[in-house]
């Protein structure tokens, strides 16, 4: 992903770069930095986003991620994400 599809899809996720940064595991300065083009996310984090990317389009991921980030933690939010995915395939 490059910094603009990075931004949006954070945005999209209704997270701030701390937030978007806990819920990929890196520092928020990386955030930063993959925002504006300094830094690159690894093979393993462009993947990442791509799953993040596709449960976005459900709304009740959009619409309680933050708030689980804030009241329950990454592990929850990782979950609701990857549950999201699973019902998928």
């Amino acid at each position: 992903m490059n910094s603009l599809e990075i931004q949006r899809l954070r945005k999209k996720l209704g997270l701030n770069q701390v937030e978007f940064a806990q819920l990929s595991g890196v520092h928020p300065i990386t955030v930063s930095k993959w925002e504006r083009g300094e830094a690159s996310p690894s093979p393993y984090q462009n993947a990442l986003f791509g799953e993040f990317q596709q449960a976005s389009r459900k709304r009740v991921v959009r619409d309680t991620l933050r708030d689980i980030l804030i009241g329950a933690g990454i592990a929850l939010a990782l979950a609701l994400l990857l549950s999201h995915l699973m019902k998928k395939k």
